[in-house]
């Protein structure tokens, strides 16, 4: 009997520590499962910020720019020819009227020898109609010895050969310009950077006889630097702006140069206005055709937010800043502006002295509870 009794005590106190340890297990699970359903809550993180000021951002702009000559033409031949003789070639200083070709073209000669020859006939007749009127006119002096009707011809005879006489000078003059126009000379001091043709080449206008110029000549002494300042840069693009530039030939030396000329519109397909600068070359180290790396100061105009660079986040949907108000992080879209070392330009919802996370990342969720530390109020 004590040992029946001792048995089923045993059992009862073992069935009991199971049941509490099954009740236990299950009351920790309902308690996570519960905490899982609940939306969790973060706790507040504490970062560095600073507060937003305006100012005065001054920047520079990098681009390509192309230095080309100051004034280039390309020399055709007037006329269809032949080069007879050549006096400059690539490479040659030449001043403005020197000569250099001579070219020759047989029918040109011929025209001109009948132009003068119709001139002298026509010479000739006006000369005599113009006697033959002067001796009416003086016999008519005479009454009734020469008929009024007949001196009205003979003047008009006289008037007529003047006119005649005038279009053979004219074309005189036509055939003797083209016959000029077998001498070409150069427009302008330059240096001739392309020959095209050798002695005996036919050669003509544009598009006859050699579709290449005779020769190129450029001005040297002073070049023409060439940029395209894109569209959102033109309003603090202003004559006299100051450039830098240096090109791969001298890598060691920044030239200088100011803002001659504002093409004053932009370009439909780049979006862009055509800058030009004056460089003197007087010693003729920069050469056309070489490209430049220039360096456009860009002074702000109105003082603007200014923030610390690592404060903006450039999210693939929309750039954006993360303002702390009361505790919590906003994301703010913003629209980037110019930079300089550091500091940039913001434009967007933003009020001088809020305040801003420094370094921003997608990982502060908009909302989330923060607490910061102003360090400065760059």
């Amino acid at each position: 009997m004590n040992k029946t009794t001792n048995r089923l005590s045993l059992h009862a106190l073992l069935a009991g520590i199971f049941l509490s340890w099954q009740l236990s297990g299950c009351s920790a699970g309902d308690s996570k499962k519960e905490v899982s359903a609940q939306p969790g809550t973060q706790d507040s993180i504490r970062l560095p910020a600073f507060l937003v000021q305006k100012g005065l951002l001054t920047s520079s702009l990098q681009m390509p720019g192309e230095l080309t000559a100051f004034q280039q033409v390309d020399i055709y031949a007037k006329v269809n020819s032949y080069v007879k003789r050549l006096y400059a070639d690539v490479g040659s200083q030449v001043k403005a009227g020197q000569l250099l070709a001579e070219l020759e073209a047989p029918e040109i000669s011929s025209q001109l020898e009948a132009a003068a020859s119709r001139l002298k006939s026509q010479e000739a007749v006006y000369i005599s109609s113009k006697a033959t009127y002067d001796r009416l006119l003086q016999t008519s002096q005479t009454p009734g010895t020469i008929a009024p009707n007949d001196l009205d011809l003979a003047l008009a005879k006289a008037n007529s050969d003047l006119a005649l006489l005038e279009s053979a000078r004219a074309g005189y003059r036509e055939v003797s310009q083209t016959r000029d126009y077998l001498t070409i000379r150069a427009p302008f001091d330059g240096v001739v950077s392309l020959r095209s043709v050798n002695t005996g080449a036919y050669v003509g206008p544009a598009g006859k006889g050699s579709d290449q110029p005779i020769f190129i000549v450029q001005e040297q002494k002073k070049l023409r630097l060439v940029i395209s300042v894109p569209e959102a840069y033109t309003d603090v693009i202003s004559p006299q702006s100051e450039v830098r530039f240096t090109v791969r030939a001298i890598p060691n030396h920044t030239f200088r140069a100011r803002v001659a000329r504002l093409a004053g519109a932009v370009g439909d397909r780049l979006r862009s206005e055509r800058v030009e600068m004056d460089v003197p070359n007087l010693d003729r180290k920069l050469l056309p055709g070489m490209a430049a790396e220039v360096s456009l100061s860009l002074p702000a105009r109105d003082s603007t937010l200014v923030i610390a660079r690592t404060a903006l986040v450039n999210a693939a949907i929309k750039p954006f800043v993360i303002k702390v108000t009361q505790g919590k992080a906003h994301w703010v879209e913003v629209q980037a502006g110019r930079s300089e070392g550091d500091r940039m330009e913001i434009y967007g919802s933003l009020s001088a002295g809020d305040t801003l996370i420094r370094t921003a990342s997608e990982e502060i969720r908009d909302g989330r509870p923060v607490s910061v530390v102003i360090a400065d109020k760059k």
